[in-house]
Formats: structure tokens, C-alpha cells, sequence
């Protein structure tokens, strides 16, 4: 079996089916890495496709001093966080509601489906950038290097903005902690 860094090379090579294999191994963690760190599933999936264009065409300038699964999930933190720029300065309005592309889990866990309902509401209420950081450290488990690097700021800056952003969920999600809130 290939390795990341071997399927990269032999896209840059003219594989026409390396690139595909490392989408097979990382596309769901991709998917979820914008679908946290974006407002919305469309911008999601519109900021998943441009950084998979970019990572496709910008393969050959792929440096190993990182993993492809960090430098992958660098670019589409990257396009996520460029797209939430630019809906700032253009602000647009979905034309569906229908999100029915999801696959359907018929188990009943609507305790489970609550509580993340509110704290991804929560998250989503953080500044992108401590999100970003928040996503990265805490939910994908990067190290805080890792997650500067990725994220391209130093360490210090990450350290800064997953604490914040803690401080500020913590505040929003406090109510929780009454076990009259719970179920």
C-alpha cells in the first residue's frame, strides 16, 4: 500500500488515479474539517472544492515537513477562512433549505442531535480565526505546533486564540452545567 507522500509524488508524476486514492483516505476528515470551520454547508462545500483544486494543481510544490493529511487540512482551513473574508464584503443569501443530501441515520439520539446542535451553535458564534484554532487543537487533536503550522501563525497565536475561544464557549454553553438542563 502507498504511502501519502508516495500517491503525491506520483500525481505530480502523471498518476491520473493517486490524487483520487488520497481522496478516498481523507475526504471525510476534509469535509468535516469545513464543515466546522465554516458558517454554513454551502460554503462548506464550495471552500472543500477550491482547496482540493488548489491542492491538485499545487501538488508538486508540496514540502514533506509536514504530513499531506496537515497539508491538505491546511488548505481547506485556508479557503474556508478565505471564503468567510470575502462573504464579509459580499454578503449572500442561500436560495434552498432542502439539505437532504445528507445521508439518513434512522437511530433515535435526539439528545445527542441536540446537544451538538448547541454546541456547534456555539462554536460557530466564535470569531473564525479562534475557531480555526479550536477545531484544529481540540476537536481534530493537532498539536499546537502542528496546528500553528497549519494554520500558519506561530504557536503562541493558536495558545492565545483556543483560549479565548474556550473562555467564550464556556460562558455560552454554561447553562448546561444546571442538571435541570439536562436530559
Amino acid at each position: 500500500m502507498s504511502t501519502d507522500v508516495d500517491l503525491l509524488a506520483a500525481h505530480v508524476a502523471g498518476d491520473g488515479h493517486a490524487f483520487a486514492e488520497l481522496m478516498r483516505r481523507h475526504y471525510d476528515h476534509l469535509w468535516q474539517t469545513a464543515l466546522r470551520t465554516s458558517y454554513t454547508r454551502e460554503d462548506a462545500a464550495d471552500a472543500l472544492q477550491e482547496a482540493l483544486l488548489s491542492a491538485h494543481r499545487k501538488a508538486a510544490n508540496f514540502r514533506a515537513d509536514a504530513a499531506v493529511r496537515s497539508w491538505l487540512h491546511a488548505i481547506v482551513v485556508n479557503a474556508c477562512l478565505d471564503r468567510i473574508r470575502r462573504n464579509k464584503s459580499r454578503p449572500t443569501v442561500s436560495l434552498t433549505t432542502d439539505e437532504s443530501d445528507e445521508p439518513r441515520d434512522d437511530r433515535n439520539h435526539y439528545a445527542d442531535l441536540e446537544m451538538s446542535l448547541v454546541v456547534q451553535k456555539a462554536l460557530m458564534s466564535l470569531p473564525a480565526e479562534q475557531r480555526a484554532a479550536l477545531v484544529a487543537v481540540d476537536v481534530e487533536g493537532y498539536s499546537v505546533s502542528d496546528a500553528a503550522q497549519a494554520l500558519g501563525v506561530p504557536a503562541g497565536t493558536i495558545k492565545s486564540r483556543c483560549a479565548r475561544g474556550r473562555l467564550k464557549l464556556a460562558e455560552k454553553l454554561d447553562y448546561l452545567r444546571d442538571p435541570g438542563n439536562r436530559i
